[in-house]
């Protein structure tokens, strides 16, 4: 049976990233981040236990922002702060995924900054209220283009690290991280369904911090290039 066209009320534009070396685009679904995967960022917010396992929160998808975009100092906040993360981006689904065939289902990596209003964040954890506020707002998840696995590998180790206005704030390296991608990506399985387009921000290494109107972030994680965006005046 032929299915019936759709005529919608609204038709939001799909979010998209480019791929490094080809003209097709990939389309996100969701977005998760994982919380405290460096031990050197919990220790410096002095909060969780080193062997927790990873949780994961959420951000909406249009909050990607893409490579040399603009990010509006966000309301609400007077404490904006930066995380510089590896992304890794789903392009095969499944549920339950072994972590020796983890790998299997992630299509590539980018650079991704985590933004936060850090602010609003610890009142929501002390008060023990979700996340969401602190995290999951408008243009919270700048993004650069995705380098396709197949083309340059997985990324498994190689420095990570971002600058303000051209003075390192964040180094680390991917091979820090407390939970690697491939056990990521089984434990996130466990809860949630992935499918293509799903993006998962990896965590952040130590010396996150503020940001202002004016400043220029540059991330990079080895072999994946440059992100870069502006922080422009707050909107009303």
């Amino acid at each position: 049976m032929q299915a019936r066209q759709q005529n919608y009320i609204v038709a939001p534009e799909p979010v998209v990233l480019p791929v490094v070396g080809s003209e097709a685009v990939f389309a996100v679904r969701r977005l998760y981040c994982v919380g405290r995967n460096y031990v050197d960022h919990i220790r410096e917010m002095k909060e969780g236990d080193e062997r927790d396992p990873p949780f994961f929160f959420q951000k909406p998808a249009d909050a990607i922002v893409g490579d040399g975009g603009a990010v509006p100092y966000p309301t609400h906040t007077d404490d904006f702060q930066h995380e510089i993360e590896l992304v890794a981006a789903i392009g095969r689904g499944g549920r339950n995924i072994p972590v020796a065939q983890a790998l299997d289902h992630v299509f590539g990596y980018a650079v991704g900054i985590d933004l936060t209003r850090r602010d609003r964040q610890r009142e929501a954890r002390d008060l023990r209220l979700p996340w969401e506020v602190g995290k999951s707002f408008d243009r919270s998840a700048p993004c650069g283009p995705l380098h396709a696995a197949v083309e340059g590998g997985h990324i498994t180790a190689g420095a990570i690290s971002l600058s303000v206005n051209g003075k390192t704030r964040q180094t680390g390296d991917i091979g820090q991280m407390i939970w690697n991608v491939a056990e990521i990506v089984a434990n996130l399985s466990r809860h949630y369904a992935l499918a293509p387009g799903d993006l998962i921000f990896t965590g952040t290494p130590a010396g996150v911090g503020p940001v202002v109107p004016g400043d220029r972030l540059e991330g990079t994680v080895a072999g994946l290039g440059r992100l870069t965006i502006t922080i422009t005046a707050r909107e009303d």
